[in-house]
């Protein structure tokens, strides 16, 4: 086993970050390479998280081997010696191997390649593919130069707050530049701003994710806030068509004033391309090719302002389709819990849907969750599920902020981590510091990275669900992730005095310790800044919990969801006529589907019947002149037979039913049909092969 737990969880993180982004952004239609380095981003980070545990219990296993080794007594050694040396420790505990066990050297070589290429990605890559997705260049060497442009700020800043410590160190008579403490300059810079942005989002997320299973066990509370969304969605979503109308007004023109043999031409068809549908067909068909452009007479759009026109159209229909899905989305979620409303006093206590699911269930769900199932686990389980884990994470929550408050305290031991993992140290019990080394982080985590997949930077970057999320976002994702989580992996490490630099004990330190280095090196960021800063997450966590940051939002015009404001109860109320407006458009949907099925169904075969009695024909030639005439003399009578059973199943399998919702209708179904009979006794078209269709 030695080994393969390693090789395990990295095959497991790699299909758990690829199928994250598989939810949120869209393989077939975004660029690889932006595939790629997110997910590679998503990747690294998800890795470190998951394989942190196992280096903690394999430097406890170390730990023992080596104290077992110096307390092991000397060969030529007395009787007496020998029985003073003789029930060391290891003694009374065995260092047995770990199941878990990784080789000695693997995991230093591993930990600097991991930390090492997330640095690259976040600092450097992923900013210059940002810039080179949102570029609205024409060429690949025009998005490099404009993705160069973009970043020599970004990267001056980095090069002076570098330059700031480096100035430091040499200034300091104390300290001896060289590379190691370069090294750890460079880390001890990244893991400072990490940190910073680290204890804002944790502090949000401690609070919010125990709130939110709190809330969702309250039913009328959700549909209130869906309600809310629906009408803030709405607007968006008409501001997103309206911008977009625009933009393709703005491409209309550039497309009529720049024709096929325009040096420009190729620009303009690059845009058309990422386009919608619809918008193509109309400027296709209004497009003359056969004119030529004249540079003396007519202004034409520089290079520059189509660039600026590539960029807004990729943005606007981007924004477009997002709205669109989401609203989708939102609609399915307002008619589930309406749903759940109902049901909940239902005497039969089976679960009915107001609209069926289009996508057909499968067997196993058939079977396992019927419908009296899926009542008993929406209507009584589901609320008290979600309050037990409310409960759960609150404590868990309340621990997390105590060993914030509290981990730098070695005797006494305060940080309830530390005490939990010493425990499981004195009975070298790897399974257990496993796993509560695991459950630990993998909290901390969830508190960060959902903040993350939470946050919205008004319409800059937003992680949507169902592949809506543009490559802009995603990048910025991945620089996020890359950013966090060293400093969140030190952060647990100090929580379990794992750290030799916050135990203050002569001890082995982990791979991952040894990887960023000493911080003694700048000692007012390592007995000071990372110490003492964690302490805000107590006051951001009583601003979350007070909701002093919504509150600030909505002092400044944006919107947000709170029970008790006069604004929020009108959204409210719009946002319910919309659904309910809604609902009864897709009623009257269905109902006019049923009702053709019906029809179908019901006169199908008397339309078979008349088309297979039309087929019937005689062979002139085997008929003799007195059957030819007795046949015409009744043929007279069959035409006009079938022509009135035609008549009666095309009417009542063609016109479409009456809506008697609708502001006017007419009496005759028929009266907008060609070749149908008119009053007044004509016909508006009738060809010659209609006279003998029954010949």
């Amino acid at each position: 086993m030695s080994g393969a737990a390693l090789g395990l969880e990295i095959v497991f993180v790699f299909f758990l970050a690829l199928f994250l982004l598989h939810r949120y952004g869209d393989f077939k239609k975004q660029h690889r390479l932006v595939i790629i380095g997110t997910l590679l981003a998503w990747y690294l980070c998800f890795l470190i998280v998951f394989i942190l545990p196992l280096d903690v219990s394999t430097t406890i296993y170390n730990r023992c081997r080596h104290a077992a080794a110096n307390s092991s007594p000397p060969e030529n050694s007395n009787v007496t010696g020998f029985h003073a040396t003789a029930t060391p420790v290891p003694s009374r505990h065995p260092c047995f191997k770990p199941w878990s066990y990784i080789p000695d050297g693997i995991m230093p070589i591993f930990w600097r390649v991991v930390y090492w290429t997330s640095q690259f990605l976040t600092w450097i890559l992923l900013p210059f593919m940002q810039s080179y997705a949102r570029s609205g260049g024409f060429s690949i060497t025009g998005k490099i130069k404009t993705a160069l442009i973009e970043n020599a700020i970004y990267y001056g800043t980095y090069l002076l707050i570098f330059g700031a410590f480096l100035i430091y160190v040499a200034v300091n008579p104390h300290l001896h530049l060289e590379w190691n403490q370069l090294q750890t300059i460079g880390i001890a810079a990244a893991n400072t701003w990490g940190l910073f942005l680290l204890v804002l989002l944790l502090g949000y997320g401690l609070v919010e994710i125990p709130r939110s299973y709190w809330t969702g066990a309250k039913r009328g509370y959700l549909l209130m806030k869906t309600y809310f969304k629906a009408a803030k969605l709405m607007t968006e979503k008409a501001d997103a068509e309206e911008t977009l109308e625009d933009v393709m007004e703005e491409v209309r023109k550039v497309n009529e004033s720049i024709k096929y043999n325009h040096p420009l031409r190729k620009c303009v068809d690059t845009i058309l391309k990422k386009c919608p549908t619809e918008y193509q067909e109309k400027m296709g068909r209004n497009m003359d090719d056969y004119e030529d452009f004249d540079e003396k007479h007519n202004t034409y759009p520089t290079e520059k302002s189509l660039v600026k026109l590539h960029k807004q159209v990729i943005y606007s229909v981007q924004r477009h389709r997002r709205t669109q899905v989401q609203w989708q989305i939102l609609l399915e979620q307002a008619f589930y819990l309406e749903d759940v409303a109902k049901n909940e006093t239902s005497a039969t206590r089976q679960f009915v849907h107001t609209f069926q699911s289009p996508e057909p269930e499968n067997k196993f769900t058939q079977y396992f969750y019927n419908p009296t199932v899926e009542w008993y686990w929406e209507c009584l389980l589901r609320p008290w599920f979600y309050r037990i884990l409310a409960v759960v994470l609150s404590i868990f929550s309340v621990i997390v902020v105590w060993s914030e408050c509290t981990f730098f305290s070695t005797t006494p031991v305060l940080s309830l981590f530390a005490v939990f993992i010493q425990l499981a140290e004195k009975t070298y019990n790897y399974i257990y510091i496993e796993i509560a080394c695991f459950l630990s982080i993998f909290f901390l985590s969830i508190c960060v990275y959902s903040t993350v997949f939470r946050i919205r930077v008004f319409n800059y970057y937003y992680l949507a669900s169902h592949h809506q999320t543009d490559a802009y976002s995603l990048l910025f994702s991945g620089m996020l992730f890359c950013r966090l989580t060293p400093p969140l992996c030190l952060n647990f490490l100090g929580l379990t005095h794992m750290d030799s630099s916050i135990s203050h004990q002569n001890t082995q330190p982990t791979a991952y310790t040894s990887i960023m280095g000493s911080m003694k090196v700048l000692s007012f960021i390592a007995d000071g800044f990372y110490i003492y800063y964690p302490m805000l997450v107590v006051i951001l966590c009583i601003a979350t919990y007070f909701s002093l940051g919504t509150r600030c939002l909505n002092l400044l015009g944006f919107q947000q969801f709170m029970g008790d404001n006069d604004m929020t109860s009108d959204l409210v109320d719009e946002g319910k006529e919309l659904i309910r407006r809604e609902k009864r458009k897709r009623q009257r949907q269905e109902e006019g589907e049923n009702r053709r099925r019906e029809w179908k169904e019901r006169y199908g075969h008397t339309r078979e019947d008349s088309t297979r009695n039309r087929n019937v024909h005689v062979d002139p030639k085997e008929s003799n002149l007195s059957d030819i005439s007795t046949n015409r003399s009744a043929s007279k009578y069959t035409r006009a037979n079938n022509r009135t059973e035609r008549d009666r199943i095309e009417l009542l399998q063609d016109v479409e039913p009456l809506d008697f919702n609708a502001e006017t209708f007419t009496d005759d179904p028929l009266e907008s049909e060609p070749g149908r009979y008119q009053p007044g006794g004509r016909y508006l078209s009738m060809s010659h092969s209609r006279i003998f269709d029954d010949v």
